[in-house]
């Protein structure tokens, strides 16, 4: 057998020489043309029949070795010594903007995933034609393809999908495709869906905590109308059923104002950190106690909330990510609907 012919080199890819060796060699054995004990060619042999340096193939031989999966014997040349693999994960993921929490879905991910595991990391920033120009660059070269579903539209309002959108998702084939973060894409198949419920999440989670926000005479959200990264509409549908049903005076505003009037009995929920920001320094510079005169509730948590003692209703984005891993490692499809917490601190 020439088992040089089955060793291959992409001319066109970013991928070092050696280590496309390193991976034809180790996808040979785990697909079984490459068996125990089966002498491959010496160093010299191979980089004249791929038509590599000499140096290249002696490196990629020597990563092999330390791996223990070719043994050389002495006058005789190199041997597959190991057929047991695992074969290493190709994972495409696009995330639509970079913030804390999507950094800790990610990271989360990343550390479950484990060692075995190449994980290419993209941000579109919710635009359309990024994505589907990555989409579009990246077809085929994937084992898996997990993609957090959440555009902006012309006039800057959130969306889960276009028709373009999800043309080209539905060409991925659905045993590659991880759907994360959202669940408003209209795919059929039984696929790894691991999503929030904006409109229930927001609702259950004020609910659990209805007894300190029914003492506060008025609920204002703050609801940005356009950003670059909007956020999804059942935000406010969940916050509207809460309060009409619990009887609570509301208002909804697009952001926290500068000099912004400030009354003592209000309590305001608050979703882009800057507004956050905006507000508790405001809160400060007119000394009313946080908490006590006015209280804030942030949507996503973050360590820094934390640290400062801001009462979230936030997604657990560990567990987010820890699971879409595991769902990939044990081939499993079907939904998982992420916890979605009430985090009492100091600032109600």
């Amino acid at each position: 057998m020439e088992i040089h012919k089955f060793i291959e080199i992409d001319e066109d890819s970013r991928i070092p020489k050696y280590q496309q060796v390193v991976d034809s060699i180790i996808d040979n054995i785990s697909s079984g043309n490459f068996k125990f004990d089966d002498k491959i060619p010496s160093i010299n042999r191979l980089s004249e029949n791929l038509y590599l340096s000499r140096d290249t193939v002696e490196k990629a031989y020597s990563i092999l070795k330390d791996r223990n999966i070719i043994t050389p014997i002495r006058g005789k040349g190199f041997y597959i010594s190991k057929t047991k693999l695992i074969k290493k994960l190709n994972i495409l993921f696009l995330i639509n903007k970079l913030s804390w929490y999507k950094m800790e879905i990610y990271h989360s991910f990343l550390n479950s995933i484990g060692p075995n595991a190449y994980i290419d990391l993209h941000i579109y920033h919710c635009d359309e034609s990024l994505f589907l120009n990555l989409l579009s660059k990246h077809k085929k070269a994937y084992d898996y393809y997990v993609i957090m579903p959440h555009f902006k539209t012309k006039d800057l309002q959130h969306t889960s999908t276009t028709t373009a959108i999800s043309q080209a998702i539905n060409k991925i084939p659905k045993s590659k495709l991880v759907i994360l973060d959202n669940k408003e894409v209209p795919l059929k198949d039984n696929i790894i869906t691991v999503y929030e419920d904006y409109e229930k999440d927001i609702y259950n989670a004020l609910k659990n905590g209805i007894e300190k926000i029914s003492k506060y005479k008025k609920i204002i959200l703050i609801y940005p109308k356009k950003t670059i990264y909007p956020y999804p509409k059942s935000i406010k549908n969940g916050f509207m059923k809460f309060c009409v049903e619990h009887n609570l005076d509301f208002s909804i505003l697009d952001q926290v104002y500068n000099d912004m009037i400030l009354l003592k009995g209000d309590l305001f929920i608050t979703i882009d950190e800057d507004d956050l920001v905006n507000l508790i320094e405001q809160l400060r510079d007119k000394e009313f106690v946080l908490g006590g005169d006015i209280g804030v509730i942030s949507y996503n948590d973050t360590p820094l909330k934390a640290l400062l003692g801001i009462t979230v209703i936030s997604t657990d984005f560990r567990v987010m990510g820890e699971t879409t891993a595991s769902m990939i490692l044990n081939n499993e499809n079907g939904k998982y609907k992420v916890p979605f917490n009430f985090i009492d601190r100091q600032s109600i």
